[in-house]
């Protein structure tokens, strides 16, 4: 039987980084009360004003009215006691760094103190479900549910253990976001996405730290080849080049390739410098103005 997903209506997001900020925001301008978990009361701080922000953006885009604004802010609930986020929670959704080790410990310490009823979720850019599962406590009942930066778009990936009904009601959760869903149908590395992003910005990655050409040159060749309005580092940016480093570092250790180790150095030294992307204010561009977005990056000099 088809599953509307109308039980969930109290969604616990644990980790108020730049992801979890936005999903918070998606959640609550669209009917659901959003407890915002972080242990960290500066990130906590920070990840309110910046969802005012986000707020205002969709206020100024037309999508929400001032009323329709006030009312979602007022569902985000931010705190830093999580046997207190977890008291009645209907979805939790994981957005903890891309560190194994921390997310087994934060399904494991919420497995305590969530209802047995919680649907538990992980947003994981790259690691399998399955790596996750029994930590949860809960495997059937645990997926993948994985948000994209600026998109409507959710991929859901199941691992071995998933309930058909929990599925379901992922899917059901993310119409009721008015998100377009992909559904994985075994577990991939990246998943759909991310996998066919990586095969562009290793190739990407490879040509700069090789002294190919610039990062500059290197997205228009992929602006103008293919049409798009972002290149492959501009994309970088919005992913976040910490997140894109620790995949890569990650890889590199996993495969042993010295290219892919070479491409991890080359995100590092940005990382060791704060240039993390969007979230920083600058990662291979300055931002809320990239170089990108101006008129004369893709206009034929003059002679």
């Amino acid at each position: 039987m088809s599953i509307n997903g109308d039980d969930i209506q109290r969604v616990l997001i644990v980790g108020a980084g730049a992801i979890g900020r936005q999903i918070a925001v998606q959640c609550a301008s669209h009917g659901f009360n959003v407890t915002l978990c972080d242990k960290n009361q500066n990130s906590l701080g920070s990840a309110v004003n910046e969802c005012r922000d986000l707020f205002k953006a969709l206020g100024d885009q037309k999508q929400l009215t001032a009323e329709e604004i006030s009312l979602a802010m007022a569902r985000i609930q931010p705190t830093c006691d999580p046997r207190a986020a977890a008291a009645d929670a209907d979805l939790l959704i994981e957005a903890v760094p891309e560190q194994l080790q921390l997310k087994r410990e934060v399904f494991s310490e919420f497995h305590q103190y969530c209802p047995p009823r919680t649907l538990f979720t992980t947003n994981t850019s790259m690691l399998l479900p399955s790596m996750l599962a029994a930590s949860t406590g809960r495997p059937a009942k645990f997926a993948a549910f994985h948000f994209l930066m600026e998109s409507d778009l959710v991929e859901i990936m199941p691992h071995a253990g998933s309930a058909v009904e929990t599925i379901e009601t992922l899917q059901a959760v993310a119409r009721r976001l008015g998100h377009v869903t992909i559904t994985c149908l075994r577990e991939q590395p990246g998943y759909l996405v991310n996998t066919m992003l990586m095969a562009l910005n290793a190739s990407a990655l490879t040509l700069a730290a090789n002294g190919v050409a610039s990062i500059e040159d290197i997205d228009r060749g992929w602006m103008k080849g293919v049409n798009v309005d972002r290149g492959p580092f501009g994309i970088l940016d919005v992913v976040g080049i910490d997140t894109a480093w620790q995949i890569t570092e990650y890889g590199a250790k996993w495969i042993k390739n010295p290219q892919t180790k070479k491409n991890a150095d080359y995100l590092k030294q940005y990382v060791d410098q704060g240039f993390f992307g969007v979230k920083s204010g600058r990662g291979f561009y300055t931002y809320p103005n990239p170089a990108y977005r101006q008129p004369e990056f893709l206009e034929v000099a003059e002679e």
